[in-house]
């Protein structure tokens, strides 16, 4: 995985700013390589800072610069590119500021709050032809890229359906957000649509070809009542706790259903507060056959057994993409499963190798906008809204992006 090509020789100098519990979990991945250096950090905690430079320090690096403020590090002569894990609303206005010093940035997820930001992030991308990446890990993962290897071979035939969830338990990070510091809380009170929609929207934007050769037009929202947090903070923290008198304003599951150009449709989910097991809640279904993530299902017409289900392992091994399988060859390795350090080293390989980022700006602002189309679909009843042409019609004849060995 550590290939070490480049026209910007063999070690990228780092900046990396917002250092969380996320943040540090990836910098960590990142001072393992040994084309990567740590150049400088940023957080506007000192004691964040501090651990950081511990966690650089004690792999046997030299001490990173430390930054209070992103713009300090952004400006500094070593640093070559930067890296965003700081809180959702932050991050469209660092990695603007990165392109515009001419420093590749690759930014962690989150959702847009206006389309404005990602209107901006497109026309600073194309003003200084800078790179920017987003890191959604969730299109690394092995079942997503086996099944793209599928789809690619055709096993589905042609795609008709998506579907992709963010369903994870949050009740406890949520209702404790002011006591640790996570900005998570302050959307949910504040926001009502698919806050957090990536995870699920990007695996099946790229079975579909968004913004390469096809696109999605239109979505609607729609939410239930807010109930889970409060409740679970009434029960866990005290009728007085202020998250349990406190009404949030997203509700407790978002659904959004997106048409795409080309006639397919995915519908996304958003449930996030309510007692639940860990899903994205994957769907792939096409004229020759259909995948569920839940249940770990496949059903292959002409090699299932009529209307029956299969389970998917032994699938995912006939068609491990072949990144995996170098990679298992190599040692999986970092968090969720290995996928973290697999979108790390893309945009790394991709920066050392001057080629183009596998998910592009074009699909940051496509995929984080659908954050705030949801909140306006949502205001208005549910009403269908337009998704924008962020590429200005450069979708119908951009061909996959292949960088540093990844294919999409």
């Amino acid at each position: 995985m550590n290939r070490m090509i480049g026209g910007r020789g063999q070690t990228l100098r780092l900046g990396f700013i917002g250092l969380g519990k996320r943040g540090k979990s990836l910098l960590e991945l990142l001072v393992e390589m040994p084309d990567v250096e740590i150049a400088a950090i940023s957080d506007l905690y000192e004691d964040r800072l501090e651990e950081a430079a511990m966690v650089v320090t004690d792999m046997g690096r030299p001490a990173p610069a430390s930054c209070p403020d992103y713009r300090e590090l952004i400006g500094r002569e070593d640093v070559e590119a930067v890296i965003i894990a700081s809180s959702w609303t932050s991050h469209s206005e660092i990695a603007i500021a990165a392109m515009q010093a001419g420093k590749p940035v690759a930014s962690e997820v989150g959702g847009a709050a206006t389309l404005e930001e990602c209107w901006q992030l497109v026309r600073t991308y194309e003003a200084t032809g800078t790179a920017c990446m987003l890191l959604e890990n969730c299109c690394y993962g092995r079942e997503e890229m086996a099944l793209l290897h599928m789809v690619r071979q055709g096993v589905f035939g042609e795609l008709i359906h998506c579907q992709g969830a963010y369903g994870h338990d949050l009740r406890d990070e949520v209702a404790k957000g002011m006591e640790n510091r996570h900005y998570r809380i302050h959307n949910y009170l504040h926001r009502n649509g698919d806050v957090y929609p990536t995870h699920g929207l990007g695996p099946a934007a790229k079975l579909l070809n968004i913004n390469r050769g096809n696109r999605m037009t239109k979505l609607s929202s729609m939410a239930t009542k807010s109930r889970g947090v409060r409740d679970w903070a009434h029960r866990h923290l005290g009728k007085d706790h202020p998250v349990a008198r406190t009404d949030m304003a997203l509700g407790d599951v978002v659904t959004t259903m997106i048409q795409c150009a080309n006639g397919e449709t995915i519908l996304l989910t958003h449930d996030t507060s309510l007692p639940r097991p860990y899903s994205r809640g994957g769907r792939v279904q096409g004229t020759r056959g259909i995948w569920m993530e839940d249940g770990g299902v496949i059903h292959l017409e002409g090699r299932s057994p009529l209307h029956e289900w299969e389970p998917f392992d032994h699938y995912l091994r006939e068609y491990e993409h072949p990144l995996w399988t170098e990679y298992m060859q190599d040692g999986v390795r970092g968090g969720h499963g290995g996928m973290d350090y697999l979108c790390l080293r893309a945009f790394v390989e991709s920066v050392l190798q001057e080629r183009e980022m596998p998910i592009d700006v074009y699909d940051m602002a496509s995929w984080m906008a659908v954050t705030a189309l949801s909140e306006q679909s949502i205001e208005l009843g549910s009403a269908a809204v337009a998704i924008p042409d962020f590429t200005n019609g450069k979708w119908m004849n951009r061909e996959a992006a292949e960088p540093a060995g990844i294919s999409f």
